[in-house]
């Protein structure tokens, strides 16, 4: 197995050990979380892209010039999914107030569970949201520069 395959499995189960880390939390404290898929997909979304942004040469993208072009396309509407379900959440906090997602309860240990929620979902949302606009320019500079100079 090439070092590029290995180095991308070990982020892949790092990514999902820092989403299941993130998601303990919430999931063990309440019996029913309608935001977990959405927040999954944050977590997931903004470590990998951030990575891909930062560290690309070590990634199995670095040469595959065509798959860098489908990424760049694929990551158009991923921007508008990542954008609709934050905003679904703030809007769902918004009308519904936080006693919809973490029920009633001792107040201190809900407010603290609510304020973990809002804080983290709403990170690693904006974090996905901006490494994926953010990611398509890296990977046409990446094009440009391995057609014109030979690097990544």
């Amino acid at each position: 197995m090439g070092k590029k395959l290995q180095l991308e499995l070990f982020f892949w189960v790092f990514t999902f050990i820092i989403a299941a880390a993130v998601l303990l939390p919430i999931l063990t404290t309440l019996n029913t979380y309608k935001f977990w898929l959405p927040n999954i997909v944050f977590v997931v979304t903004a470590i990998t892209m951030t990575r891909y942004l930062f560290l690309l040469k070590h990634t199995f993208l670095a040469q595959r010039q065509p798959l860098k072009v489908v990424v760049v396309f694929l990551c158009i509407p991923l921007v508008f999914y990542l954008i609709q379900e934050l905003n679904y959440f703030q809007t769902f906090l918004d009308e519904e107030g936080p006693e919809a997602i973490v029920g009633s309860g001792a107040y201190g240990a809900q407010a603290n569970l609510m304020t973990y929620i809002r804080s983290e979902l709403i990170l690693f949302g904006v974090a996905a949201v901006i490494s994926s606009v953010a990611l398509p320019f890296r990977l046409l500079v990446s094009v440009w520069r391995t057609r014109n100079r030979g690097t990544v």
